[in-house]
């Protein structure tokens, strides 16, 4: 005997369509954080200040889009658990990123937590979406 199949309504479809779009623009900020981050992270100089801001402000959108990812999995997507506290997971990760991000200035140590966890952010940016479609 077989297990029994979700069928899809076109709404269950559009819900996690949008909801893929949403961390799939999280994952194109947090891929160009890295880009940027490069641009202005250089050995004994002084960190060029636009592409500081140009970081924080990614880092802001990230966030504000993660938490709106997050209300429309507990307004359309409350049964799927898995995108439920993954997507609460991704906005919790990037605010604590954000915050390491702020302090590494008076506490260059904190990089060895801040790339490390940045990794883990866009496996989790990938991994959602792909959950998304896997209804």
């Amino acid at each position: 005997m077989s297990a029994p199949t979700r069928s899809a309504t076109p709404d269950s479809v559009t819900h996690h369509r949008v909801f893929a779009a949403l961390v799939g623009v999280v994952a194109v900020i947090v891929l160009f954080q890295g880009v940027w981050a490069g641009i202005f992270i250089r050995e004994a100089k002084e960190n060029n200040s636009t592409w500081v801001q140009v970081h924080a402000r990614g880092a802001d959108l990230a966030i504000l889009l993660a938490i709106i990812a997050v209300v429309w999995a507990v307004l359309r997507l409350r049964a799927r658990k898995d995108l439920l506290f993954g997507s609460i997971a991704l906005a919790v990760i990037l605010v604590v990123e954000a915050y390491i991000g702020g302090i590494i200035g008076d506490s260059p140590g904190a990089q060895a937590v801040h790339f490390p966890l940045a990794m883990a952010l866009m496996g989790l940016c990938v991994w959602l979406p792909f959950r998304a479609s896997q209804r």
